[in-house]
């Protein structure tokens, strides 16, 4: 007979999931060797059933991660027999149609066995600062952009393949670094399944089966009757994403159909895909739907496979948000990370309450600065960073967000600690949010510069930015006015935030993110808070007076 669980015992056993794969992501936090996962926490950490559907992931993770990892890790353990795996068996993977759209996400997973029989998953995806290749926007193909795994094993029984750690070894620019955050994962994996193991046996339970079906279902359900109380209907909207000089601008379409407990998502009539690396796989853009989807509908229940059940997309292939192969992909953020801003703007035409304008986050601003010290040693450093969150209904644009990707800026001690600059300056920019009733989130500036003493490196220094809002600012809502755009100079001159920029000792670098969309009417703004809009300096006196 099939197990019954009582509300309370579900919530417990749930909550429980939730903090073993937490212990996992605190692992990565205490022995990755990259400031990207130290720091900016760019990885995400998950396990699943043994039929591979999502149970739970890291309360800290990031959605274009663990979207695509709950559809790639799914497909990957179904397209394998299953007495295919062993005790002890870990696998390598950072193929971006498998799983999460660019080479630098590194998978590893691997099974969990009790008792002899095989009984989750276990898996965690680093954002590798380096994987070789060059690093740019505007690679033309996948092969430009670094190191492509296919999924093997790296570890076969509990016995470590050499050869592919030798192989990884040999094609980045900082391989104990590389190598080191690999460890990592495989750290991280190996608490989730001690912990479950642990589990498993305290309940007595030969696999979770039982309870991942209890929690799968009461989150579908959950879901299920919180879309079902949304209006009925097909709500339509579209959006423009700026390419590099001299290139049209690429427009995507969304058409969100509310059926009854189902959202149906049609992305026909986007783009085709494009010659540079912002382009998307298929699960990095079925992620930030689902973000988006979740968000609004029911934000609070933890994420696994349930949750995801009520949402089907069609992306038709060979356009920017379901590209083929071999793709440039490396900057897939740049166009990925709008798909939840254009579903948001579709769906605020039956649910304005849930969301938010544009926001000076998306996409968020990563930059890579790579080179040699001036003893020669390598440097490999990824800094990200957030801009203005747009207004919604009933609030102001909260701050400089890394938004909807969930990451954390990088503090300026640790950038100068990996790498040979002085940050000179990092400053909110008053005027920056846009104005509306409710007031979006001021963007920031940052000043970079190369030192030209004792410290400078070996020139050139390399500086590969993804990042957008340059000519196209983040929008408002419903009369809302748009966030500032973002900017990127070089020695105080516009420079190519697309290309790669070869920077010398004593170069200075201004990147300013944008500022958050406004909501509403900026006249119906309450007087007391455009005063102290003005007074803490947030609003200069002359844009009050002009926007308000």
């Amino acid at each position: 007979m099939a197990r019954k669980f009582d509300p309370i015992a579900v919530e417990i056993l749930w909550r429980r999931l939730v903090s073993i794969v937490d212990e996992a992501d605190a692992a990565v936090a205490r022995t990755a060797f990259s400031s990207l996962l130290r720091d900016a926490h760019d990885y995400t950490c998950m396990f699943t059933d043994r039929r591979g559907r999502e149970l739970a992931q890291g309360t800290f993770a990031t959605p274009g991660q663990s979207g695509a990892m709950a559809l790639g890790v799914k497909k990957l353990v179904q397209s394998l027999p299953a007495d295919s795996f062993r005790p002890g068996d870990t696998y390598i993977t950072n193929d971006p149609w498998a799983l999460a759209g660019h080479l630098n996400d590194v998978c590893v997973l691997g099974p969990i066995f009790h008792r002899g029989r095989l009984a989750a998953f276990t898996a965690c995806i680093l954002h590798h600062g380096d994987i070789g290749g060059r690093v740019a926007s505007d690679n033309r193909e996948v092969f430009e952009e670094g190191l492509f795994i296919p999924l093997v094993k790296l570890y076969d029984g509990g016995r470590l393949n050499q050869g592919v750690l030798d192989m990884i070894r040999a094609n980045v620019r900082t391989p104990e670094q590389v190598t080191g955050d690999i460890r990592s994962q495989v750290a991280a994996n190996h608490v989730c399944a001690e912990k479950i193991l642990r589990m498993l046996e305290e309940q007595g339970w030969e696999d979770l089966d039982e309870l991942a079906e209890e929690i799968i279902g009461r989150s579908e359900a959950s879901m299920r009757a919180a879309i079902a109380k949304a209006p009925p209907g097909v709500y339509r909207a579209e959006g423009a994403i700026e390419q590099g000089e001299g290139q049209p601008d690429v427009v995507i379409k969304c058409a969100v159909e509310i059926a009854g407990s189902d959202i149906n998502v049609d992305l026909a009539g986007s783009s085709p895909q494009v010659d540079w690396g912002g382009n998307v796989v298929y699960n990095f853009t079925y992620a930030y739907v689902h973000m988006a989807v979740k968000s609004i509908f029911d934000p609070d229940i933890p994420n696994n496979d349930g949750v995801a059940a009520p949402i089907r997309l069609a992306a038709p292939e060979g356009t920017v948000v379901n590209c083929r192969y071999p793709a440039a992909v490396a900057a897939r953020m740049q166009i990925g990370h709008f798909m939840t801003e254009i579903i948001y703007r579709a769906l605020a035409q039956a649910l304005p309450g849930r969301v938010v304008a544009g926001c000076g986050g998306t996409p968020a601003t990563m930059q890579v600065f790579y080179g040699r010290r001036s003893g020669g040693e390598p440097f490999h450093a990824v800094l990200i960073r957030g801009g203005g969150l747009g207004a919604g209904a009933a609030r102001d644009g909260g701050g400089c967000f890394i938004f909807p990707a969930n990451g954390a800026n990088t503090p300026v001690e640790i950038l100068e600690s990996d790498a040979p600059l002085i940050v000179e300056r990092r400053e909110l920019l008053a005027d920056s949010g846009g104005a509306g009733k409710q007031r979006g989130a001021l963007g920031r500036r940052e000043v970079f510069r190369v030192p030209d003493d004792a410290r400078a490196p070996q020139p050139p220094v390399r500086l590969a930015i993804q990042s957008g809002r340059f000519r196209l600012p983040p929008e408002g809502l419903f009369g809302g006015k748009p966030g500032a755009k973002a900017q990127f100079l070089v020695n105080g001159s516009p420079a190519d935030p697309y290309g790669l920029t070869l920077l010398k000792p004593g170069d200075s670098v201004v990147m300013d993110a944008a500022g958050g969309g406004g909501y509403g009417d900026p006249k119906q703004r309450d007087r007391e808070a455009l005063e102290r809009d003005v007074r803490e300096g947030k609003v200069s006196p002359a844009a009050a007076q002009r926007d308000y």
